[in-house]
């Protein structure tokens, strides 16, 4: 009894899982017929047409090889212009070796004096119209130089070496070079009178032009006479101070440098101060000219101790060269 009553519930389960099989198959059945078709994906591109993509590198081809001819044709041109060119080139310096033998011939024989005179040039400032009004129209001077420096400016400013061998050996000339400069100037707008160190000889007319009147000029050659401040024998710092302190580009001024010796290390060196106090404009115009006149005093020494004479020579030759003016040597300070 209890026998026939499992193998009743066995086949009670087993019908029960067939049912659910087949009820699971018949919706997956009944899914797929009422779900919506779709188009079959397409798994393979066509193939493309290429004979177009073929003509068109084609013609870039033939448009490149032509560009390539167009481009070889110039750069044979330009190579026939290079030979010519540097044929003309041969040629020219050919003329030029021949000129440089022609010039080198002709300056052989020249004088060193002749070629001091040919640098030491003379820049002339023409007479202002005011000057000409100070003046006349029909002023002439008897004499428009001091030993080859031009006397044409309307306002002068002396700079003095007052170092010992000036003042104890060349004094006396000094003071006949300072008076024949006043009396080539009858009438000027102003005067100023500073040693090579920038020491002014009146204070009270620093920064200032002196009034130029008889008394004036009375006063200044007094005090000259014994006028001795401390002095390094070096002008550079007496003529910064002059550029800076009285520079006007509507004035023309000139400087007159007297002295004897350089003492300091390096004209080079001054060169560039007063390069950067004098500054050049156009036409290789600076805004101040420089003078000076050189007294030989070292020159009676023995000869190893005249270098500081030779190197003031230097100086002011180079000095006054770039500054619009002139250097001259006296050949005597007595």
């Amino acid at each position: 009894m209890r026998r026939n009553r499992n193998k009743r519930q066995q086949e009670e389960f087993n019908i029960s899982f067939l049912d659910v099989i087949c009820c699971g198959f018949g919706a997956i059945v009944l899914l797929l017929m009422i779900a919506k078709t779709v188009e079959p994906i397409v798994l393979e591109e066509a193939e493309l047409d290429l004979d177009g993509q073929v003509e068109d590198l084609q013609q870039q081809l033939a448009e490149i090889r032509g560009e390539t001819t167009v481009l070889n044709r110039d750069l044979n041109a330009k190579r026939e212009q290079l030979d010519i060119e540097r044929e003309r080139i041969a040629i020219l310096r050919g003329e030029l070796e021949t000129l440089q033998a022609q010039f080198a011939r002709k300056t052989e024989g020249e004088s060193e004096e002749g070629k001091v005179r040919g640098e030491l040039t003379v820049a002339l400032q023409s007479l202002t119209e005011e000057m000409r009004r100070l003046l006349g129209e029909n002023y002439q001077r008897k004499n428009n130089v001091i030993g080859g420096i031009p006397v044409d400016s309307e306002y002068i400013l002396f700079i003095i070496d007052t170092s010992g061998s000036m003042f104890n050996y060349g004094w006396d000339r000094m003071m006949e070079e300072m008076v024949n400069t006043l009396n080539l100037y009858p009438n000027v707008k102003g005067i100023q009178v500073m040693n090579d160190m920038g020491d002014y000889m009146f204070s009270n007319y620093r920064n200032k032009w002196i009034p130029d009147t008889p008394g004036r000029r009375d006063a200044i050659l007094q005090r000259l006479k014994s006028w001795n401040p401390f002095s390094n024998s070096s002008p550079v710092e007496g003529i910064q101070k002059a550029v800076r302190s009285f520079y006007d580009p509507n004035k023309k001024i000139s400087i007159y440098v007297l002295g004897d010796e350089f003492t300091g290390k390096s004209i080079r060196n001054v060169m560039l101060a007063v390069d950067r106090v004098n500054a050049q404009h156009g036409e290789s115009k600076r805004n101040v000219r420089i003078h000076a006149i050189g007294f030989p005093i070292q020159f009676s020494r023995p000869p190893h101790l005249q270098t500081t004479g030779l190197r003031f020579a230097a100086l002011m030759r180079e000095l006054t060269y770039r500054n619009g003016g002139t250097f001259v040597g006296l050949n005597d300070f007595r």
